[in-house]
């Protein structure tokens, strides 16, 4: 269980990565999504850093336990509000990526507090 959360901790640290780095860079495709669902455009950079925040602590979760649990259980809570805001806004484009990563970040969760 533990090479299983380590891999799935892996690809989804390198997705927030690049997530994160798409918030900073802010290309139109991305600003364009968010202000479809109503967000400022100066929440984008915290919204990056929240990403980051959440692969760093996976990774770090591979040699502490509660670290790993928090973050995923932080980005679970982070990708229901994603999931909500899309939902809210009609963006039915954009809600599926987010309900994905929603389910990742919830198996993130199992499979940490499984191998404790």
């Amino acid at each position: 269980m533990f090479i299983a959360y380590a891999i799935v901790a892996a690809l989804m640290s390198a997705v927030l990565l690049a997530s994160a780095g798409a918030k900073f860079t802010r290309p139109k495709r991305l600003v364009d999504q968010m202000s479809t669902i109503g967000l400022p455009y100066g929440a984008l950079p915290f919204l990056g850093v929240a990403q980051i925040a959440g692969a760093g602590g996976l990774v770090i979760g591979l040699w502490w336990a509660p670290l790993g649990i928090a973050a995923a259980v932080a980005l679970t809570l982070y990708f229901i509000g994603a999931v909500a805001a899309h939902l809210r806004a009609r963006d039915y484009t954009g809600t599926p990526p987010a309900a994905v990563l929603t389910a990742v970040a919830i198996t993130l969760v199992a499979l940490r507090v499984a191998t404790m």
